[in-house]
């Protein structure tokens, strides 16, 4: 487990390293809230998302030893772009297990950023144990993608510049709603939102089919996914919650909330049409939560995580292409 201790000295080795994305306010969305909706776009963070975060707080606590041999991830699309960028500016050398039906934009970024790609077939094949498999062959480090403290703390840095945020702009935020997928992100920034605004409510968001943490979250232990699940938010498709991350969440979180993949591209229009936001179908499904109305928000204040913001091209134009 982790504390705000942790997020705190992740947040002193990622200075200078990560962006600290702003809190925006728009007023369409604020009339259909009824309520004030502050959005923190991670969908601008370096490599298109806050994976980076947690990726450079373990990379960068890595013994000499350790470096020199590399490190291995598993990952769809945006942690292998951080875990390859903070391997860049490190100078450690990365191999990441991506699915082959991967966007290209995140297969293409991760290559240029110096990884080395190993493809899997996401429906048949396990990720963890190729990674696995690959690691132990290589004598390479594991930097697994939500599931391990440094990875929870550096993406807990996310929750902690949203609470000082709000703080300095006087605004006492009532709920924050947040994409997840393993619940690395969540689980850091419920730890750093509590520690700094103890009523703050906190909910995660997930698509329709890949909905285990909302259904963990209830039953009171971690459950699993239908093997037949299909989703468009290729960034949230895990089996199940993390054993860490969901103790974390198990006493953090308010409740889970669930949206369809339809109300997640009407999401990713309202963003780029009102808000000039390229957000990736992933990254959207909190706000997907805001306009579906699935939390109240009325004479609220909300703060939502745009998580990412990697999505191809030939999807993204598809999608605008839908009706406003």
């Amino acid at each position: 487990m982790i504390d705000i201790d942790d997020i705190e000295a992740a947040a002193r080795r990622l200075h200078g390293i990560v962006i600290e994305t702003p809190l925006l306010q728009n007023a369409e969305l604020d009339r259909i809230a009824a309520g004030k909706v502050l959005l923190k776009p991670e969908c601008w963070q370096r490599t298109g998302s806050f994976k980076i975060r947690g990726a450079y707080n373990l990379l960068s606590q890595l013994s000499a030893e350790q470096a020199e041999r590399g490190v291995v991830a598993w990952s769809s699309g945006n942690h292998a772009q951080g875990v390859a960028a903070a391997g860049k500016i490190l100078g450690i050398r990365t191999a990441i297990v991506m699915p082959e039906d991967a966007p290209t934009a995140k297969l293409d970024s991760t290559r240029k950023l110096g990884g080395e790609i190993i493809t899997y077939d996401r429906y048949t094949g396990d990720r963890e144990a190729i990674a696995r498999a690959l690691a132990a062959e290589r004598g390479a480090e594991i930097v697994p993608p939500f599931d391990h403290p440094h990875i929870i703390a550096g993406q807990g840095t996310v929750g902690l510049e949203i609470a000082e945020q709000s703080q300095s702009l006087g605004l006492h935020a009532d709920q924050v709603l947040i994409c997840c997928g393993g619940g690395g992100l969540t689980s850091g920034s419920s730890v750093a939102l509590k520690a700094r605004l103890p009523d703050v409510a906190i909910y995660t968001v997930e698509p329709e089919e890949f909905d285990d943490t909302a259904r963990s979250l209830e039953c009171g232990e971690r459950v699993s996914n239908s093997s037949t699940a299909r989703s468009i938010c290729d960034a949230l498709l895990p089996d199940t919650p993390g054993q860490n991350t969901f103790e974390i969440m198990r006493r953090l979180v308010s409740a889970g909330l669930v949206v369809s993949d339809e109300q997640v591209r009407a999401a990713m229009r309202f963003a780029f049409r009102h808000l000039k936001l390229v957000v990736e179908p992933g990254g959207a499904v909190a706000l997907a939560a805001v306009l579906a109305g699935k939390v109240s928000t009325a004479d609220k204040i909300t703060i939502v995580v745009l998580s990412g913001g990697n999505v191809d091209v030939e999807l993204f134009a598809s999608i605008q292409a839908g009706p406003v």
